[in-house]
């Protein structure tokens, strides 16, 4: 398999496969945040107008500009999500894979409202519980990737109270099977490469993608959470 053209997310290659067929993407201004999202924007382009990235850390947009070496025009940029620097009304799309499912997700949505355009959309794309008390080696899991999921049930009125109108949505939660699986099949390729002292450096990191593999794919994690992602309309 090739792994360059895999968007090695939860939901794969198939949250942008849903905002495609769902919006024309053509001459639009696009906002894509998190790590991991170089291959979401070489299949972006050339439809949209602009895009740009933005990302937290400095080792993810060290590892995206790498891996966007062809593309210099493309801009990325360390940020913290719930305070960027952008203007009001900035973009016609938001896109987030995996990106706001954390405890700071009240105050990321209210940023992304602010700066996505009246009537531009937010394709969003969350870690989702299928039940209210999940296990504590569920738990574990979610404290220590730093996640703290919806309730399935009750993903759609989060973003209905905070004023997004719905336009569509789509279980993606198929997809995780083989993206802990292919994250495994990397994590082993690429330690492998590594020194002793970078495998020091990126311990907790590659700590926590073995730990979340081996509990999906192990303990029947898909049990317990899933993947969804919507496409939501700004109505502000």
């Amino acid at each position: 398999m090739n792994h360059s053209k895999i968007i090695l997310l939860p939901g794969l290659e198939k949250q942008l496969s849903f905002l495609r067929n769902r919006l024309n993407l053509n001459g639009t201004k696009v906002l894509i945040m998190g790590p991991g999202t170089s291959e979401i924007v070489k299949q972006m382009l050339p439809d949209v107008n602009e895009v740009e990235i933005i990302v937290e850390e400095y080792e993810s947009m060290l590892s995206i500009k790498m891996q966007l070496y062809d593309k210099v025009d493309i801009p990325v940029k360390i940020m913290d999500f719930e305070r960027t620097d952008y203007s009001n009304n900035s973009f016609d799309i938001v896109f987030a894979q995996a990106s706001v499912s954390d405890a700071r997700r009240n105050k990321i949505v209210k940023e992304v409202k602010r700066l996505t355009k009246q009537e531009g959309y937010f394709c969003v794309g969350e870690i989702v519980k299928f039940v209210k008390d999940t296990p504590n080696f569920i738990n574990d899991l979610f404290e220590y990737s730093n996640l703290s999921p919806l309730l399935n049930s009750k993903l759609e009125e989060y973003y209905e109270f905070r004023k997004w109108e719905i336009i569509d949505k789509v279980d993606l939660s198929a997809t995780l099977k083989k993206f802990y699986n292919e994250n495994l099949v990397l994590l082993k390729e690429y330690i492998k490469k590594l020194s002793p002292q970078e495998k020091s450096y990126y311990k907790k990191i590659l700590n926590q993608i073995s730990h979340e593999s081996n509990v999906y794919l192990k303990l029947r994690g898909d049990k317990y959470f899933g993947f969804r992602s919507l496409i939501l309309k700004n109505i502000k």
